[in-house]
């Protein structure tokens, strides 16, 4: 485990996925004419070009394709890659603006600098996403610079992590409900927002058993352990993005911690990120009152 590519993930994860939960992103896809399902995966997919339902289910990895074919044709029958592209980056900017107000220029600079360092040691190869993400224009706004280079490193682990479980043998289902059963929410619950059908998730659930992955409903030793080898190996595949950044590790996430906080500080009823006070102590600070 390296607990840098962690810290990494943790302070930019905030600030590159708000997107997803801005009301100003949201509003922009509305006027477009989409709907939320068509909206997330079109923008989130359009620095692919205009990739099929397919394509996107598996540059996604976890989503059941029944859900994101249908919303991506709807999308692109409705949309371009280069207007929703424009609506991510205005909603994802003016988010992170009323969450942060106007930052440090100079260390929002620093940051980017920083993160760029880092980013351009990762590799791009068996890296969709991320690859899509540097193949579009560098931001000119330092505020939306920032936010392109969290998404990259976000896209980037995310790449990686979906490299290490299929290798595992995992399924997308089944890693779905292993996130549920890493994070201590209830079973079933938010892998249904991901497509899956009660049925689809019993039965990966007695596969898993059968596999000697889970007792019951819990983890048992084995399966426990293929998924911190699963996120240990995603660690593995990191590690050279913090070893470029090197010696200014630290205070890089020194920069970005407090604004990592304050997102996830705002909550998902505030427009921010949904961290809660786990996530805030986990970065070192504390859960807003």
């Amino acid at each position: 485990m390296d607990e840098r590519t962690r810290l990494l993930r943790n302070v930019c994860e905030p600030i590159g996925a708000n997107v997803y939960f801005a009301p100003e992103a949201h509003q922009r896809y509305t006027a477009l004419g989409l709907d939320w399902a068509s909206g997330y995966f079109c923008s989130r997919g359009a620095s692919l070009g205009r990739p099929g339902g397919l394509v996107v289910t598996a540059a996604f990895g976890v989503f059941n394709p029944a859900l994101v074919v249908p919303a991506v044709e709807r999308g692109w029958a409705i949309t371009t890659p280069e207007d929703i592209l424009e609506a991510r980056y205005t909603g994802a900017v003016a988010s992170l603006r009323r969450l942060l107000g106007e930052p440090d220029e100079t260390r929002l600079r620093r940051a980017v600098e920083l993160l760029l360092r880092g980013l351009e040691a990762a590799d791009a190869a068996g890296h969709p996403l991320y690859a899509g993400l540097r193949s579009l224009p560098f931001p000119d706004d330092p505020l939306g610079q920032l936010w392109r280079c969290c998404d990259m490193v976000r896209e980037h682990r995310g790449d990686s992590q979906i490299a290490v479980w299929t290798v595992a043998g995992v399924c997308p289902v089944e890693i779905q409900l292993m996130m549920e059963l890493v994070m201590g929410i209830p079973l079933k619950s938010f892998s249904r927002t991901r497509g899956w059908s009660t049925e689809e998730m019993d039965a990966a659930l007695d596969g898993m058993r059968n596999k000697g992955w889970l007792e019951g409903d819990a983890f048992s030793q084995t399966g426990r352990d293929l998924r911190e080898r699963i996120e240990s190996d995603t660690d593995d595949m990191e590690t050279p993005i913090v070893d470029a950044i090197g010696s200014a590790f630290d205070d890089l996430i020194t920069i970005l911690r407090p604004w990592a906080s304050a997102i996830y500080s705002a909550g998902i009823e505030g427009g921010g990120y949904p961290g809660g006070p786990d996530a805030i102590v986990a970065l070192g600070g504390r859960p807003a009152p």
